[in-house]
């Protein structure tokens, strides 16, 4: 294509190689460009807003009049193309791979099992190693700064910040000593031939520790890029040069003097100013807004001014926030503590907003003028009583930062043809004073629900008021202030009165809707006063302290309410079994081997599947989808989106040449939608850009439909999927006759989306001959892909081979809609005859996939009064969704272990899955279990509220401790239940620290603490036998080398690691002789999905059958030459053919369930554990924190300790989400609003607990797992409830406190503002309250 006129030539470098891009389009991404043009695919695309990480960089860039280079982390999907002039970006690819030279950060993540699914990793590395080249020996503290804007969905992060501790004086004593212990396990070793044992055995000691960097090898700084000489020189050439690239559509222009950007905001007025691109580029993404010109003011040097005045300073406007950061870091310490209160508030503030990447990105101009409501630095520079320079041609002026500014109200706002070119931050006065409050889902990296900033100004040696500030965020659609409270409050002592009187005027004066955007709206308001509150606490204290003879000291339980918590970096502790002393140091069963693609997840090189270079004529398809809930489909037209220039086609169901899904669901809607998200069409097109664009263009006329949402609406239409699944032993009516005392209640547990950070994704291409199909797909079942593909295409499964060579997270998410998804890009490349690729972007993975299933359920206990529980009857419910999906197993497994770990005599569990016009949900890690084990706990806890009991005593005496029988009638030996309860106990030391927490509750008003133990009984596995089915293939070649192919997806659990150990103990050779394909239908058919914990187990069966019959045929041949080598036995096998390759099969686990009698051998074992967590609750506000959790497991014997824990901790971690952070928000009409990580909140580094211990239950055994393994991919999800029920313990304190002590019901997830508003207080009281009903809220609960 043609480029238009004037452009300049872009120049930079990328990894130290020049690029020089001579059609640069001022729309297109540095992510983009990175991988369609320059094939560096180890940058990820995870969000496409600067949510998540996986998309970061390195970029440095050289000031010709400073003289200094700079090296910042960037969100390579918000980075615009042409700001990169003369910089130097450097990726995961330059930092090291495996071909040259590895990066210490890069060994260091893979052998302390920082990675997974590995799809984060690369953003991991570079956010570290841009922290490393500023900071070579960072601190803890700035270690978990750096990765605040990196997201992780596997491991839980504390191997994360394990392995980069290892760069910090802090953390590791023999840093930097050019030792490494952890090269000791991997140094290539010599090959021994010893026979080894049949089975692997235990050693007698535990080991800690699965990181112990005692010796890395040090960083080489001559390993890293030097910034190139040539940019220094083209830096101080353009300094004086305006740069101009023009587009199809945008021009972007480059001035490099103030004046003539005036000139060119006087011409274009409405063109906005992008420095990080990360207000403007949010625009552009989601609001589809289109700008013809951009202007890039960041090479103008008035912008960067710094400079002091004898009352405050200035700084530039296209300031970072990272840099402002810095400056006012360095700045503090110069100056006297009075004049710096305001400088000190910005602080706080920057040390929770948003990630290091956006910090070095977004500008503080930026930051001011784009004025979004939640930004929480406007309000505290409002208080401060900051001054804006403007300046337009011909005219400077100033105007205050002030909440008019804020307010968006024209007399007090900039012109269109203005700029803001810097900022006045005043010093603080001696009797002044300034506070910040935020609050969010998450603490760092997250929106606030609400912020505030507050001044107030004394009259000189008083506590008189003379001048008082009071700003709110998150409040309105713009920052709001107090002025009428202020002005009547003028003149007042600073006493109780006045915050009384001050609270009144503030529920007074600002308004929020109940119907208001963001929901939340009895807690916001409660915020208000809660955070004048504490600031009103704040310069009391500042009084004292100024004035020591004139005020009292604050009450020590009051002070509590000062303060907020402070973030250290997560430390763990792993203990796990030894192997066998006699066990040759060859044979890695039983040993933290490190995962098998570790080390290429560092580095970039693991290919997932838009990995997959550019096809000869490749294709791209934009899903177009419903926007009802329910309705008919009336027509459609497709006419205008066909005419867009690069548009090939339009897929729809009437191109499908069979059939269109299945009987449950299909691929594209045809005559009625059934959710909003439903998938109507797909746009294909010669690039995404021009088919997604063209998307907005088919139109689509419906007639509505009543739609279902709720699980009480499904209730009352009677609309389920199946009938009512039931299980019961004893009589349930007649014990409820005997018992001394009966609670009724009901709980609700919410849904969960997977986000996996690697969205949905399929490659497809048509071959030429015999309608034969290559798939590439991110997918846990395969060969569901395969077949519904050739369903869809009529054709034959042995035309159709599908490919997955690993998946970016999975958790249940592909399972299902990975066929349907790749079934219509099929039917795209089946009519276009090209090859096509159909990437889901975050917000259309999360718009169009289910999750987790709600839950709503009712409960009935009838108990004695020393605790023990005699009968309980369940009524359970889940929100399926539009279609069945897995829904009926999903209510299965939720009947079934819907007494967890608990022996009741005389127990009910009934349960239905609610169709409603929802996204479908699915499978999800733990598969109804979380939902059914928390209700249990509730329940349970319910009955020891209700008798003023210790809720850990109730627990223990209706615990399982011997061989029981389930409510289905299955037998199981449960006896180490109650060992891992009291490992839990001992090794927590719970009862000492419940005294401790007691006491310091006693003492602390608005801090309390809690503390929670909780059991386990965990089944694995799936109800029928066909289910656990499994298939291998090995083949040894003539070099002695060994391919082994699996049915199993590798999604990050470590199943391809694990075989991997399989094969070599039953081969008896290293593991360096044996490589593992990918998953492909080729050469294992059938395969069962890589789901229910079983994958590794089942397909490790399969493995070791194929090599023991391998080993066996072998056996005459080492027999006749026991002294001969490994590649001597191949050759001699091969001169007597005998047969090099095996096909290994597993049958599966006996498992079966009959429905009509609710009995059955359902399950084939069970995981047992206990779980134990510390918490501090904000009473004030909500916020909480995790301080010690302590896990016992009974893992039997761990194939891979490293894997295991990896797994417990992770999946822990992601019941952290579900338990208490991660909330689905629905509108009343249906439609999904948390479609990306700026919405959605998923668990970071600073929700992992301060201490984190995991305990491997030594000496126990499983018969009928591989090797007397267990299943560790699930079962650490649940454990998370021991943090939920901390916090119940926590609030209940408080609640004691203020004198409520009935029974109360907290439900999932327990997120700020459900804490918050069940630490009733008067703050609570006050504010008013909206009667259901009368209003229509912003977001429904579809519980």
């Amino acid at each position: 294509m043609a480029c238009p006129p004037r452009s300049d030539e872009l120049i930079f470098f990328v990894n130290g190689k020049k690029v020089i891009e001579r059609c640069a389009d001022p729309e297109e991404l540095l992510l983009n460009y990175l991988r369609k043009c320059l094939r560096l695919t180890g940058t990820k695309y995870g969000c496409g807003i600067g949510g998540c990480g996986a998309c970061t960089v390195m970029v440095s860039t050289y000031n010709p009049d400073s003289k200094k280079i700079r090296h910042f982390p960037a969100n390579s999907c918000l980075l615009p193309l042409c700001s990169l002039y003369g910089a130097a970006v450097t990726t995961v690819e330059g930092v090291g791979n495996t071909r040259t030279k590895l990066h210490p950060i890069q060994r260091r993540l893979a052998k302390c099992h920082g990675s997974q699914c590995g799809f984060c990793t690369p953003g991991m590395v570079m956010s570290m190693y841009s922290l490393l080249r500023n900071y070579p020996e960072p601190t803890m503290e700035q270690i978990s700064a750096a990765l605040d804007g990196n997201l992780c969905r596997c491991t839980g992060y504390r191997p994360i910040i394990d392995s980069f501790s290892a760069f910090s004086q802090e953390s590791c004593p023999l840093a930097g000593s050019g030792k490494c212990c952890l090269d000791q396990e991997d140094e290539k070793r010599r090959e021994k031939e010893e026979d080894l044992a049949p089975e692997p055995k235990r050693g007698g000691r535990m080991c800690s520790g699965l990181c112990q960097p005692e010796d890395f090898q040090p960083r080489d700084p001559t390993q890293d890029y030097i910034f190139p000489p040539e940019l220094m020189r083209i830096a101080e050439e353009s300094k004086r040069r305006t740069l101009v690239f023009n587009g199809e559509r945008t021009t972007w222009i480059s001035p490099v003097a103030l004046q003539e950007l005036l000139g060119l905001k006087a011409k274009y007025p409405m063109a906005p100013l992008v420095v990080g691109n990360t207000s403007i580029g949010l625009d552009v993404k989601k609001l589809g807004i289109w700008y013809p010109v951009i202007l890039h003011p960041a090479r103008v040097p008035d912008l960067h001014v710094f400079y002091r005045m004898h009352d405050g300073i200035v700084i530039g406007a296209a300031t970072h926030l990272a840099q402002l950061r810095d400056i006012l870091l360095n700045l503090v310490p110069e100056l006297p503590a009075e004049k710096t209160k305001i400088y000190r508030t910005l602080l706080k503030q920057l040390r929770t907003l948003a990630g290091e990447q956006i910090r070095n990105l977004a500008s503080l101009g930026g930051h001011i003028v784009s004025r979004g409501s939640p930004w929480d630095l406007n309000p505290v520079l409002a208080a401060g009583k900051a001054i804006l320079n403007l300046a337009s041609t011909g005219r400077r002026r100033q105007i205050p930062l002030n909440g008019e500014f804020l307010a968006r109200l024209p007399e007090a706002d900039l012109f269109p043809e203005e700029v803001i070119v810097s900022v006045f931050i005043p010093f603080s006065k001696n009797d002044e004073f300034v506070s910040a409050f935020r609050q969010a889902e998450r603490r760092k990296n997250a929106l606030s629900v609400t912020n505030a900033a507050m001044q107030v100004r004394f009259q000189p040696g008083t506590d008189v008021i003379e001048d008082l500030t009071i700003l709110y965020g998150g409040i309105g659609c713009t920052t709001v202030s107090a002025p009428n409270t202020s002005q009547k409050l003028r003149g007042r002592k600073w006493d109780e009165q006045m915050l009384d009187e001050a609270c009144r005027l503030i529920l007074e004066e600002i308004q929020l809707s109940p119907s208001a955007v963001g929901g939340k709206v009895e807690y916001r308001r409660t915020l208000l006063i809660s955070f004048f509150f504490r600031f009103y606490l704040e310069v009391l204290q500042g009084l004292k302290c100024m004035y020591p003879s004139k005020y009292p000291d604050l009450p020590k339980e009051i002070l509590s309410a000062l303060g907020e918590f402070h973030d250290y970096p997560p430390r763990g502790v792993q203990e796990y079994q030894d192997v066998n002393p006699q066990q040759p140091p060859q044979d890695p069963v039983g040993r933290p081997i490190m995962h098998e693609s570790g080390l290429k997840h560092a580095t970039g090189e693991a290919v997932y599947t838009d990995d997959i270079g550019p096809i000869d004529g490749q294709l791209y398809m934009a899903p177009v989808t419903s926007t009802r809930a329910h309705a008919k489909i009336l027509s459609t037209d497709y006419s205008e989106a066909l005419e867009t220039p690069g548009v090939v086609a339009v897929v729809t169901a009437a191109d499908i040449p069979g059939e269109n899904g299945d009987e449950h669901e299909h691929v594209f809607a045809e005559d009625e939608v059934i959710y909003i998200g439903h998938i109507i069409c797909g746009v294909v097109a010669e690039t995404y850009e021009i088919a997604k664009e063209a998307t907005k263009k088919v139109k689509i006329v419906y007639e509505d439909l009543e739609p279902i949402l709720t699980i009480q609406e499904a209730i009352q239409h009677n609309s389920y999927f199946g009938e009512e699944k039931k299980v019961e032993k004893g009589n349930v009516a007649d014990a409820f006759q005997t018992v001394d005392r009966i609670i009724e209640g009901e709980n609700r547990v919410g849904g969960q989306i997977h986000f996996y950070m690697e969205t949905q994704r399929s490659v497809v291409i048509p071959r030429k001959e015999d309608n034969e199909v290559e798939i590439y797909v991110s997918t846990q079942d395969a060969s569901h892909v395969q077949a519904t593909v050739a369903t869809t295409l009529d054709i034959q499964s042995n035309r159709i081979r599908c490919h997955t060579t690993r998946v970016g997270g999975g958790f249940g998410g592909k399972c299902v809609i990975p066929s349907f998804l790749a079934a219509a890009t099929a039917v795209a490349a089946h009519k276009t005859g090209c090859p096509v690729r159909f990437v889901l972007e975050r917000d259309d993975d999360m718009f169009i996939c289910g999750g987790r299933h709600p839950f709503w359920g009712k409960y009935k206990v009838g108990f004695m009064n020393d605790g023990t529980i005699r009968a309980v009857d369940l009524e359970y419910y889940v929100n399926a969704g539009c279609t069945r999906d897995e829904s009926i197993w999903v209510i299965e497994w939720v009947v079934m272990n819907s007494s967890n770990a608990y022996d009741i005599p005389n127990f009910r569990c009934r349960g239905r899955a609610c169709k409603t016009n929802l996204p479908s949900n699915t499978a999800f890690r733990g598969f109804g279990f979380p939902q059914s084990a928390l209700s249990a706990e509730i329940w349970v806890s319910a009955v020891a509220d209700k008798l003023g009991l210790p809720h850990d005593k109730v627990r223990e005496m209706n615990m399982y401790k011997k061989v029981i029988l389930t409510p289905f009638k299955e037998e199981v030996d449960a006896t180490n239940l109650p060992v891992c309860w009291k490992e839990c106990l001992e090794r927590s030391d719970y009862y000492n620290r419940r005294k401790v927490i007691e006491e310091f509750n006693k003492q602390n008003y608005w801090k309390k603490k809690g503390i929670a133990i909780v059991p386990m009984f965990f089944p694995v596995g799936f109800s029928s036998t066909f289910y656990h089915q499994a298939a291998a293939l090995v083949n040894i070649y003539l070099d002695g080398s060994v391919l082994v192919l699996c049915g199993g997806c590798e999604l990050g659990q470590g199943l391809y690691t694990k075989v991997l150990q399989v094969a070599s103990h039953e081969l008896k050779i290293p593991l360096s002789y044996i490589h593992i394909f990918e998953r492909s239908t080729v050469p294992i058919p059938n395969a069962i999905s890589t789901a229910g914990s079983t994958a590794t187990e089942v397909n490790g069966k399969a493995v070791q059958n194929a090599c023991r019959t391998l080993r066996k045929r072998l056996e005459p041949v080492i027999k006749e030459n026991p002294e001969g080598k490994w590649k001597d036995w191949i050759k001699k096998a091969f001169e007597e053919s005998i047969s090099l390759s095996a096909t290994g099969f597993f049958k599966g686990y006996y498992a079966n369930m009959d429905w009509e009698t609710g009995e059955g051998h359902a399950i084939p074992y069970f995981v047992f554990a206990a779980s134990c967590s510390e918490v501090e609750v904000d009473c004030l506000t909500g916020d909480h924190k995790n301080l010690q959790t302590d896990i016992v497991m009974d893992a039997c014997y761990s194939i891979n300790p490293g894997v295991d824990i990896g797994q417990i901790e992770g999946g822990f971690v992601q019941g952290l989400g579900l338990f208490t952070q991660e909330e689905i928000k629905f509108s009343p009409e249906g439609e999904q609003y948390t479609r990306g990580p700026d919405t959605y909140k998923i668990p970071a580094v600073c929700d992992v607990p301060e201490l984190f211990r995991i305990y491997l239950l030594p000496n126990t055994r499983n018969p009928i797992a591989i090797y007397s393994s267990k299943s560790m991919g699930e079962a650490g999800l649940f454990l998370a409830a021991s943090v939920f029920f901390a916090i119940k313990d926590a609030v209940a304190a408080a609640r004691k406190q203020r004198g409520l002590n009935d029974v109360f019901t907290l439900d999932s997830p327990l997120n700020v503002a459900k804490i918050r508003m069940a630490c009733a207080d008067h703050f609570t009281e006050m504010i008013p309250k909206d009667k259901p009903g009368t209003f229509k809220p912003w977001a429904i609960d579809i519980n």
